[in-house]
């Protein structure tokens, strides 16, 4: 940078392109690394195992799990923050405040930049040690592919006996469900009922008859009578 204000820098920081903002996420190296590649600082990947040097969280290593070259932080596995409303995300960390104790060798054009103007020994050591990465990442990765498949077969396994389950409810609800077959109804003859009279109610009909026989009589025979005398009168 060539200001030295303040102001001036942290702007060409937030306005810098990604390829100067990639060199900008280095970190420093441990002295072992520092002797054998004969560097002081290497820009972060990826696999790198890290060290932090300052903060809460001061003296945890583990490997880079992502690097944000936009924002110019580390994403370290193990270290995680709450936020207010409860929450859990990975702690952003700044490449300054952390040191490269292993570095990630399974990219050939890293392996090409870190060999340039060493010796012949070195460069095949660090081949050597790039081999050995290779293997380990591939057969964590294998790992990690037994691991999925075992999963998706259990997953598979236990949507199966919940759909035979399912299938077994569903049958005995329809069994429990289903109304006994009714058989066709045989129409029957209904019979006349033959009214069977009791001996109080013929003797209370015979006694009403005579009563009204009387009554007509005795209504009829003055009637006559009047017509009779009538017709000796004239």
């Amino acid at each position: 940078m060539k200001s030295i204000q303040p102001r001036k820098q942290r702007k060409e920081i937030y306005n810098a392109p990604l390829h100067k903002k990639r060199k900008w996420t280095a970190s420093h190296l441990e002295e072992n690394l520092l002797l054998k590649y004969d560097k002081r600082a290497v820009p972060v990947v990826k696999g790198d195992t890290v060290v932090v040097m300052r903060g809460s969280f001061k003296g945890h290593e583990d490997k880079v799990a992502h690097v944000n070259i936009k924002k110019g932080y580390l994403e370290i596995e193990g270290l995680i923050m709450s936020k207010a409303d409860g929450n859990k995300i990975a702690k952003p960390i700044h490449p300054s405040n952390v040191m490269i104790t292993k570095l990630n060798l399974t990219d050939k054009w890293r392996r090409s930049k870190l060999e340039r103007g060493l010796s012949e020994d070195t460069k095949k050591e660090i081949e050597k040690e790039a081999e050995g990465q290779i293997k380990e990442a591939e057969s964590e990765k294998k790992r990690l592919e037994e691991e999925a498949k075992a999963l998706e077969e259990a997953a598979e396994k236990e949507i199966s006996e919940e759909g035979i389950e399912e299938e077994i409810k569903e049958k005995t609800v329809k069994e429990e469900t289903k109304e006994p077959v009714k058989k066709p109804k045989t129409k029957k003859k209904i019979e006349p009922e033959k009214e069977v009279k009791k001996p109080e109610q013929k003797k209370k009909t015979a006694a009403a008859k005579t009563t009204t026989k009387k009554k007509t009589t005795t209504k009829k025979t003055p009637e006559k009578t009047t017509k009779k005398e009538e017709g000796g009168k004239k």
